[in-house]
């Protein structure tokens, strides 16, 4: 029964805390509130009673109980009765739980958490934790920065929501263009996360990856931009992967070993026509071009047959587009597949020579694979240890040490 309940949390606990925001007006009650419903699900559920609807039976749990702590509460500030009851009206909880709105909960999670009042740090940091569901230090592992600073950013974000009293809503259509591009990375990194976990026990968290798929369905709709369209293009081609990018026993496939037969045809095909349309537009984006790149792969039948000049080509534009060093090393793979491994082994040799990418650890797996194929056996041994040592996804550690001792084997040789 646990093992049920860890799987209802892992996919709707993140859905549950946004519906209760919304209902309690209070991010740190609403965080409060999941958890006694979660621990009251654990008390009465078994297997034979649980609910058809468990997202609404957790809601009226949750919210059933932050009004009882409030209740309680106003026995020693008679301030609080107010607050109970507007939270509270009589025979309401259920038919709000169940109401339409909770379709809308995630998009003003992360509308509130990009709010221009709360600094842009501060914004991201709150929304893999509150939309994601990451651990402080899992932020932190991310934005390559202390724990603590982490922390007190998402603490300061809470209290700019709490004290300018900023509205737990989507704004209206002709703000939607001035919120888009801080919304759309959002869910980008949200993708990101389902796409491959930053840790854990698994490659995929499928339940992220079709989250952000869904708001990015839903942000079509209210909003239909190009790059709207790019974002939702990409995450539907790197989706289409996901059955082929794990084996039964949860190992690691890389891109040139998997299955293309196991890809979603639709997902392909949906995403190949939002790719053409955002690439159609007078400008190109940013989220348009890296639905291109995903396109170039979902069109080719195999790795060898792929156009790799036109990724690079592409992975140029981006790098105008929106400079970045993981779009650099990106790049480097791709020109290593037109140029070979040591043009590709000179790029990101580069980037880790400027230390923006010392603690990344597919910056040095990609190191490690280059010196690995110019037959370079120490220096990879050493640069796949390296990998290891920042890797906190288990089935990415157990491809690197594969790899670490495929070279053992071939030195013994």
């Amino acid at each position: 029964m646990n093992a049920t309940i860890d799987d209802i949390y892992r996919s709707q606990s993140r859905r549950v805390l946004a519906t209760l925001i919304r209902l309690l007006g209070d991010f740190d009650r609403a965080e409060e509130a999941l958890h006694d419903a979660f621990a009251a699900a654990a008390q009465q559920w078994t297997e034979e009673t649980i609910p058809a609807n468990p997202h609404a039976w957790l809601v009226s749990a949750g919210r059933f109980r932050a009004i009882d702590h409030i209740r309680r509460r106003t026995r020693f500030d008679a301030s609080r009765a107010d607050i109970a009851d507007s939270l509270y009206p009589e025979g309401e909880m259920l038919e709000i739980a169940e109401s339409q709105e909770i379709e809308d909960d995630m998009l003003r999670l992360i509308f509130t958490c990009c709010h221009p009042l709360i600094p842009a740090e501060a914004q991201m940091a709150m929304a893999l934790r509150e939309v994601c569901g990451l651990t402080t230090e899992e932020i932190a592992h991310a934005f390559l920065v202390p724990a603590p600073t982490v922390a007190q950013r998402i603490v300061r974000a809470k209290n700019r929501i709490r004290t300018a009293h900023i509205p737990y809503e989507v704004p209206a259509k002709t703000e939607l263009p001035a919120r888009l591009a801080q919304v759309l990375h959002v869910i980008y990194l949200v993708f990101n996360e389902g796409y491959s976990a930053s840790s854990g026990a698994a490659v995929i968290r499928a339940d992220l990856a079709t989250e952000a798929i869904r708001l990015g369905r839903l942000l079509l709709t209210l909003l239909p931009d190009l790059e709207v369209a790019g974002l939702l293009a990409m995450m539907l081609l790197q989706d289409s992967r996901r059955s082929a990018r794990a084996s039964a026993s949860g190992d690691l496939i890389l891109l040139a070993d998997q299955d293309r037969t196991l890809w979603d045809g639709s997902k392909v095909r949906e995403g190949l026509a939002f790719a053409a349309k955002a690439m159609a537009g007078e400008s190109v984006g940013g989220y348009a071009l890296q639905a291109a790149i995903a396109a170039e792969h979902a069109r080719a039948a195999t790795t060898d047959q792929t156009d790799w000049q036109q990724i690079v080509t592409l992975y140029n534009l981006l790098l105008v587009a929106h400079p970045s060093p993981v779009v650099e090393l990106n790049r480097a793979v791709a020109v290593s597949m037109c140029d070979g491994p040591a043009a590709g082994l000179r790029i990101v040799e580069g980037l880790l020579g400027e230390d923006r990418l010392a603690r990344y650890h597919l910056a040095h797996a990609a190191r490690a694979d280059f010196l690995r194929q110019l037959n370079r056996k120490d220096e990879a041994r050493q640069a796949y240890e390296t990998a290891l040592s920042f890797c906190h996804q288990a089935p990415e550690q157990a491809f690197l040490r594969k790899r670490l001792a495929e070279l053992a084997d071939k030195t013994g040789q």
